[in-house]
């Protein structure tokens, strides 16, 4: 059967649903229903491309690590660079986490969002395609295009509609990633200068110099851990989360903090494992900090959406712990952490969003008791927080699970600092869940609140049907993944032995070879 060129479709299919928003027009005194064939087009527009995405979710081939869907022509020529695309078992399910959260934004901000709504829909749907490219790219300059591209319609998402400190928020959002990026542009033009290629597999099993993989392996850190964000350079992320909209957070929280995690599984470990492996140390270190520091930041927060930030940091954590573990179970815990993270945290941003959109507030303290008029809200709200925690049976537990089991193969003492996130993190979202919903009805006008509209239920249910599904049914993710994972190990294998940085394999060296020398993989 030929297959149509269904990578392509649905990177470019927003990018069309958005060309035609631009031509809508209307008499005067006819803006509502502009708006209403606005929303509408943006709605079935997002939905056409999620059905070409579950049609290629359900033809990849689960037991292959090769790419998939793969779609290759001459960009130019001259300078070897080509329009390169595919998916494998690491990239396919952040292609379906960004076709299925765009129709939830456009649901989310159906009534909510009363301003250029037309510009609104243009900047959701252009993310999506960017978003989608991102994940697809196999060029490294088609890499680089998509993934900075991202940056612009979130400025303008943040800088437009979001809240009273939107500009500081953008700016600073904007001038943090870019400043990353620019190093990683520098890297990728070396790695072109050293290689005489940009196609990302053909990188992937080249063999570099080991002090050129170190300065490569830092500049490509400094564009990735920005995007995550790694502890320290997470400052950027609260005040975007608290002034963006809700659509804006779940978006940012659900997708662009796994471009990081994903640029270190697609560049960092497999073109660069010497220089993985030699600053695996500090990876390392860093993510247990981010862990410890953001769950305890997390703990004194009044604001929802800071607190429910300060959490995403400290998840974060685990997922460069699982990666940086070099073992099956951290990679494979890695992935799912992420893919888990985008949808539970995504659904407490818009469980956030609910009660603001009523009360116009979310300091922690004006709320209480609302399991009393809002039992729907409660009931979906603690699915999502018990998945936050790691509850056994819910998609939080089985990331965590695996991406501790593979640190622990690494490092025990790693592993048992990064656990203690584990009770922080059911402290702050406990404590969260008993303010809000628990407690006596101080507040008149949150004990007036109605319950879930029929939309909001619409957008709710099924992600929480999810955080079930994938807790109860993790196979269902990982056999995708497994392959593609075991093939990344397999290749670092062959290029760096042995994996694993304890004190006793370090110690289990023949004699006359430096621990360090192990290390580093000289």
């Amino acid at each position: 059967m030929i297959m149509p060129p269904i990578l392509s479709i649905m990177i470019f299919l927003p990018v069309v649903c958005a060309l035609m928003i631009t031509i809508i027009r209307g008499e005067k005194g006819d803006e509502e229903i502009v708006e209403k064939n606005v929303k509408h087009l943006s709605l079935f527009g997002s939905l056409f491309v999620l059905a070409f995405a579950l049609f290629m979710y359900v033809n990849f081939d689960k037991t292959s690590a090769d790419f998939q869907f793969v779609e290759k022509i001459s960009w130019l020529s001259a300078a070897g660079l080509s329009y390169h695309v595919g998916v494998d078992g690491i990239s396919v399910y952040f292609v379906l986490l960004s076709v299925v959260l765009t129709p939830v934004c456009i649901l989310a901000s159906w009534n909510s969002v009363k301003t250029r709504v037309k510009e609104y829909m243009i900047a959701f749907l252009i993310l999506e395609s960017l978003m989608i490219g991102t994940f697809c790219a196999l060029d490294t300059v088609l890499f680089y295009v998509f993934f900075e591209g991202v940056l612009i319609p979130m400025f303008l998402i943040i800088g437009i509609w979001g809240g009273p400190r939107r500009i500081y928020a953008s700016f600073k959002f904007f001038l943090y990633t870019l400043l990353g990026s620019v190093l990683m542009l520098v890297a990728l033009i070396a790695l072109y200068v050293e290689t005489g290629s940009t196609d990302i597999p053909a990188l992937m099993h080249t063999t570099l110099d080991f002090e050129f993989q170190k300065w490569i392996w830092l500049a490509f850190f400094a564009s990735f851990a920005v995007k995550m964000p790694m502890w320290p350079v997470h400052t950027w992320l609260p005040d975007a989360h608290v002034e963006a909209p809700t659509a804006g957070s779940v978006i940012l929280a659900g997708v662009l903090l796994k471009m990081g995690g994903y640029g270190f599984l697609r560049f960092s470990l497999p073109m660069l494992p010497q220089a993985s492996m030699y600053f695996a140390p500090l990876v390392l270190t860093l993510s247990v900090i981010a862990i410890i520091y953001a769950s305890l930041v997390a703990l004194v927060q009044d604001d929802m959406k800071k607190l429910i930030a300060y959490s995403s940091v400290a998840h974060m954590g685990f997922v460069t712990l699982g990666i940086f573990s070099f073992t099956e179970q951290g990679i494979e815990g890695a992935i799912f952490q992420m893919l888990s993270h985008g949808i539970i945290s995504a659904a407490l941003f818009l469980c956030v969003g609910v009660v603001y959109d009523r009360l116009h507030t979310r300091d922690i303290n004006r709320y209480g008791g609302l399991a009393k008029n809002m039992p729907n809200y409660a009931l979906v709200f603690m699915i999502f927080m018990l998945g936050s925690v790691g509850l056994p049976g819910t998609s939080g537990f089985v990331g965590e699970f695996l991406a501790l089991v593979g640190t622990y193969k690494a490092s025990t003492t790693f592993a048992a600092l990064a656990a203690t996130g584990l009770v922080l993190g059911a402290a702050y979202m406990l404590l969260l869940y008993r303010k809000v919903v628990f407690g006596p009805q101080k507040n008149k006008d949150a004990a007036a609140m109605e319950d879930l509209t029929a939309m909001e239920k619409l957008v709710l249910v099924p992600m929480a049907l999810l955080v079930i599904y994938y807790g109860v049914f993790p196979s269902s993710v990982t056999d995708r993944v497994a392959p593609s994972a075991k093939s990344l190990l397999r290749h670092y294998e062959m290029s760096h032995e042995p994996l694993g940085y304890n004190e006793a394999r370090l110690d289990s060296a023949p004699a006359g070879i430096n621990k360090e020398e192990r290390r580093s993989g000289l």
